[in-house]
């Protein structure tokens, strides 16, 4: 028989894994409200990339993975412990300050706040409109719940969410003050002509040039099938 003691303890991958309690349906609700990051992550970026393969929305991403490493750095730092009702949840076992969810939130609604701002890539009509009634509530919301889950203090979630504010705004600087003049020779490198890679961050609304190019291509010859 095997003596149970002398097996590691195991360990969950906790990407997905988000606890509420039975019958709350508030909470079940913010549970998966506080799996935004990961729908982002690879329902948004991963296909922004397949699809329109867009510089700025993968500087958007290398500045998303840039915060995430200062989050875990700092937390490993300061090895601040979570609140007393995360032990409930058996997900303790890494530090709480500050929230990794509400870093994540709010680097993304401050940076698409700023590209939509200064129109930047716009590709739906009155997108601001969508920044302010989806987006930032969205990312309150993600807050919210990691407190009301048990995952992490108040105090945590703000340090989070001011955190990543400041991280979102100062890589939208850095991308578009100092790297965005290189995007040019990108798009011209063997790197971007390989796999398509795009600046369109001067064209004003996006979803208009598209749309209008793609029916001037219907009607140019060399654009025509040969089916």
């Amino acid at each position: 028989m095997t003596n149970s003691h002398s097996q590691p303890p195991l360990k969950a991958v906790t990407l997905t894994h988000v606890r509420y309690r039975k019958g709350d349906q508030l909470g079940h609700l913010l549970a998966w409200i506080s799996l935004l990051p990961v729908f982002i992550s690879l329902g948004g970026f991963v296909s922004h990339f397949i699809f329109r393969r867009e510089l700025q929305g993968m500087f958007f991403a290398v500045g998303i993975v840039i915060s995430e490493f200062v989050n875990e750095i700092i937390k490993k730092s300061v090895q601040q412990a979570r609140p007393e009702t995360c032990a409930l949840l058996e997900m303790c076992d890494s530090h709480g300050w500050p929230s990794s969810h509400s870093q994540y939130m709010f680097f993304f609604a401050v940076y698409f706040t700023l590209l939509t701002y200064y129109r930047m890539g716009v590709l739906f009509r009155k997108q601001m409109w969508i920044v302010g009634l989806v987006v930032w509530p969205l990312a309150v919301l993600t807050m919210y719940s990691r407190v009301y889950l048990g995952y992490h203090t108040a105090a945590q979630v703000f340090a989070g969410a001011a955190l990543g504010a400041v991280l979102g705004g100062g890589w939208f600087w850095v991308v578009n003050s100092l790297l965005r003049c290189h995007f040019p020779a990108i798009e011209e490198s063997y790197f971007g002509r390989l796999f398509y890679v795009k600046d369109t961050s001067h064209i004003p609304n996006v979803l208009k040039f598209e749309y209008e190019n793609a029916r001037a291509a219907r009607k140019h010859v060399s654009y025509k099938r040969s089916d």
